[in-house]
């Protein structure tokens, strides 16, 4: 049975008694740094330091659940170790699953009153909004809210991205040789055929929207070339980038990586020009009913403190007065990445369908079992 279940039970039970005393006042254990009296419509920015926040969240019982959107649970691992080097009195547990799972495992949790997660860091950024308008988030600004860039937070602050990823196609340097593919183009050369892997494009929500950017581009003529090319198709977006660092495949297709690795044996491609890639601010947000609300404050400061945001894998940073890479531009200065462009994508379910069973024509059905495993209905309790 889930942690908290009859926890809720007796919150529910005792909702009536409790009323009377939440209406006279919005507490900082409820809304972070918001005064008492506050209205909710102008959440102060968090002014607390990190040091502060861990005693809360110490206090508050040592613990945090993260649902956190991902293939395989190692993707995790960075968030783990930093986390406990920081803050050794908290406990974290990072479940690491498909965000398209994560969504409907939280709505079901928060109809069964079974919630498990304090923090949310998806893809799926339609179920942001979609939260915000059903009243199941915290309005809360972590620290430096106001220097994330306007297009990667909420207004009202219910949710913040943390973190900027992209997708694009990745080669073997060595196997490739002096004619790199450049373009997206380029993975159509007959050199090609049956040396490149993919992520379904039908199974993640990303990889979709990056091959309809090449479908825009080029049309579907291209689409029905490339599925010519014999691709290697895998559920997770980490697959392309192992086939890849395996030597199994040459090319790999709808994977993350990063601009300014400095790896010798693999190239994350950023095309020039009008040639499209694709990249999002990931969004995270502190659930109403979280049963460690203190310590899903500190999460999302520690995140979003210029430390971590220094320590970004691809170089690029949410905040605009945060440059993790001199020689990179921000992300949003990229026209080519599209990122504004996915947000609305994600918003509109009955077009990505339609493309999901379109490619689907193309590249076939997904096979296989999902990259993290079968995780249940509350994983992490």
């Amino acid at each position: 049975m889930p942690r908290n279940f009859s926890r809720r039970r007796l919150l529910t039970t005792g909702a009536g008694v409790a009323l009377g005393g939440a209406a006279a006042a919005v507490t900082t254990s409820a809304q972070g740094a918001a005064p008492v009296g506050a209205s909710l419509a102008g959440v102060p920015e968090e002014t607390r330091s990190l040091d502060e926040l861990y005693e809360e969240a110490v206090a508050e019982g040592g613990k945090l659940v993260l649902y956190q959107g991902g293939d395989v649970d190692s993707q995790a691992a960075g968030v783990r170790a930093g986390w406990a080097a920081r803050f050794p009195k908290v406990e974290l547990t990072a479940v690491v699953d498909y965000s398209k799972y994560h969504d409907v495992r939280v709505d079901n949790q928060l109809a069964t009153g079974t919630l498990v997660p304090d923090v949310v860091q998806l893809q799926t950024l339609q179920d942001f909004t979609r939260w915000k308008q059903e009243g199941k988030l915290l309005r809360y600004k972590p620290a430096g809210f106001s220097k994330v860039h306007k297009g990667f937070k909420d207004p009202d602050g219910s949710w913040t991205a943390l973190m900027v990823i992209a997708f694009s196609f990745m080669y073997d340097i060595q196997a490739v040789g002096s004619n790199a593919p450049t373009t997206p183009l380029d993975l159509l050369d007959e050199r090609w055929k049956g040396a490149i892997a993919s992520s379904y494009p039908n199974d993640d929500d990303a990889v979709l929207y990056l091959y309809h950017l090449y479908q825009q581009r080029y049309g579907w003529d291209w689409v029905a070339r490339f599925a010519a090319q014999q691709p290697q198709f895998g559920r997770g977006t980490n697959t392309p980038g192992a086939a890849v660092n395996s030597r199994q495949k040459t090319i790999g297709v709808g994977g993350s990586g990063s601009t300014v690795s400095t790896s010798t044996t693999v190239k994350w491609v950023v095309p020039s020009g009008d040639h499209p890639f694709m990249a999002w601010g990931q969004r995270a947000a502190i659930l109403k009913e979280a049963a460690h609300p203190a310590a899903a404050r500190l999460y999302m400061n520690w995140l979003l403190s210029e430390e971590r945001q220094l320590a970004s894998f691809n170089g690029w940073s949410v905040r605009t007065d945060v440059t993790p890479n001199a020689s990179l531009k921000p992300v949003w200065e990229f026209q080519n990445a599209h990122v504004d462009g996915f947000p609305r994508f994600m918003e509109d379910r009955a077009e990505a369908e339609r493309l999901r069973q379109t490619f689907a024509l193309y590249f076939g059905e997904v096979k296989g079992d999902p990259s993290p495993g079968w995780l249940g209905l509350h994983p992490g309790s």
